[in-house]
């Protein structure tokens, strides 16, 4: 066994050797016999590095450098900001940047924190790819990592090719995916079977086409090795259904419907919707069976004060509590849910909450969905079972099937008891998804993908009046630039090639 704690020494060191972080060269060392011997006699070796997907998706200061940036959901929670739903109200209001469309440019934080984050997502899925041979593992326990590996690969490229590229032109419900706009980079590992050239040339900006031949091509291999892997109690773990669940976002996204429906309603077994009990306990528990897939914090990896209950619960004692940044639901979508809706009391109305116990509780419309715990232990929710219902639900829409209404049901019936239609558009779809995932993530890659506008400036709007904009659809301050440190170190992507932007408050009013 000792030559074995030398051979995996010999290759931590390769990897911690590597100063620029997507480069692939000498990736050939980590693969080959001796690897495979490893695992396959020692499973528990790739253990820890299938944690550490997991510890690197929580963790503080990724590439953002602030209290805004703690991992995944700091990712998804600042490009939330640069929507409608969530309006800032406090004496000093983190996101202030990302709000006002301000934060695109290549040397600015955000977009070396996105593009840093996800590629170095996937350096570590191609590490535990690398581990294995040309051979699928015959082992249970290792083909659940090697499918989990495949599976946050392609889940990393899905949220690269919409940050860094506006994937659609037009609008809903004509929008159309652009198949050859130039996306990002692809990162192989060694197992992808590339030559140094064929690496190479995918080093540079690829058609949004070529990576939705990666994103699929590792989400059938990721659901090949997944199927019947028993991640036990382990919600960390991505597991078939999970990855069924990225598969029916990633065919939402490039308009596969029939295998969106497909996908989704897969992924949705074994789980079952909040009741109106459960939907009011503060979306920080991990074992509500609602939830599919997320994080459980411990007081080793919770990150205090930026995190993301510091930000969005306004019941924590962090910055939405104290009054700092608080977020509030936007008042024409608060407006738009039926008083029947058990939803509707998530957020305070317009005469806010004199009773609540922080100040960020007792604002008008403040939002009151996530919880608080103490010592920072509230876990973090990437995916539940009302999110695979309503891109169901899509779905059935677009195809103009029939079935979108009944479809929707499910979960409405869950949600308002007077909700009873037997038709249902893609609009009345798209607005029960802002209700229901209001603050999880979604608002920003929803309307990039139906190249939906934004107007903040309605008569009577909750946005303080330096959030007070309106965004087109398709404007250049919705893109990110290629970071600087990229353009610098990556010699297949030129200048000419580099996104253009323009700040928000100069090019909109």
């Amino acid at each position: 066994m000792k030559k074995y704690f030398a051979i995996l020494a010999s290759l931590v060191l390769v990897l911690s050797s590597c100063e620029k972080a997507f480069e692939v060269s000498d990736s050939e060392r980590l693969s080959g016999s001796q690897a495979a011997a490893i695992v396959e006699e020692s499973p528990e070796f790739l253990t820890s590095y299938v944690n550490g997907f997991y510890s690197w998706m929580v963790q503080f200061n990724t590439g953002g450098g602030s209290h805004g940036d703690f991992g995944h959901l700091g990712c998804l929670y600042n490009l939330d900001m640069m929507g409608l739903d969530i309006a800032i109200c406090g004496t000093w209001n983190w996101g202030t940047f990302d709000i006002n469309h301000d934060y695109g440019q290549y040397d600015y934080r955000r977009p070396y924190q996105y593009w840093n984050f996800y590629y170095t997502l996937i350096k570590k899925c191609n590490e535990v790819i690398d581990f294995f041979s040309e051979e699928d593992p015959t082992n249970p326990t290792l083909c659940g990592y090697l499918g989990q590996a495949y599976a946050l690969r392609a889940m990393s490229y899905y949220y690269l090719i919409q940050i860094f590229q506006d994937p659609v032109t037009g609008t809903t419900p004509s929008a159309s995916f652009r198949l050859e706009a130039p996306a990002v980079p692809i990162v192989y590992a060694v197992r992808d079977g590339k030559s140094t050239e064929e690496a190479s040339a995918k080093g540079g900006r690829n058609t949004m086409k070529d990576l939705c031949e990666q994103i699929e091509s590792d989400l059938a291999s990721s659901l090949s090795l997944l199927d019947g892997y028993d991640r036990g109690g382990d919600k960390n773990q991505v597991n078939y259904e999970v990855a069924q669940g990225i598969a029916a976002r990633y065919y939402l996204l490039t308009q596969q419907w029939d295998k969106a429906i497909e996908a989704a309603t897969a992924a949705q077994n074994g789980f079952d919707l909040m009741d109106n009990t459960r939907l009011h306990s503060g979306f920080m528990e991990l074992e509500d069976n609602e939830v599919m897939w997320g994080f459980n914090h411990n007081t080793e990896t919770q990150t205090a004060y930026a995190s993301f209950f510091s930000h969005l619960s306004n019941d924590c004692s962090g910055y939405g509590g104290v009054g700092q940044s608080v977020h509030c639901i936007d008042r024409s979508l608060y407006d738009a849910i039926p008083e029947s809706d058990f939803r509707k009391s998530l957020f305070n109305g317009p005469e806010g909450d004199a009773d609540a116990a922080t100040t960020g509780g007792k604002l008008p419309y403040a939002a009151r969905k996530f919880g608080y715990m103490a010592s920072w232990l509230q876990d973090y929710t990437y995916m539940r079972k009302s999110e695979m219902i309503l891109i169901a639900a899509e779905a059935h829409a677009r195809l103009g099937d029939g079935q979108a209404a009944s479809t929707l049901k499910e979960l409405m019936e869950k949600r308002d008891p007077a909700w009873n239609y037997s038709s249902v558009s893609i609009d009345d779809i798209l607005l029960q998804r802002r209700i229901e995932l209001w603050g999880e993530g979604f608002e920003y890659f929803d309307l990039r993908r139906n190249g939906l506008a934004v107007d903040r400036k309605y008569s009577g709007t909750n946005h303080t009046v330096a959030a007070q904009f309106v965004f087109p659809a398709h404007a250049k301050s919705w893109n990110f630039q290629i970071p600087k440190q990229e353009m610098q170190n990556n010699p297949n992507i030129t200048e000419e090639e580099q996104n253009e932007w323009i700040s928000g408050a100069k090019e909109v009013n």
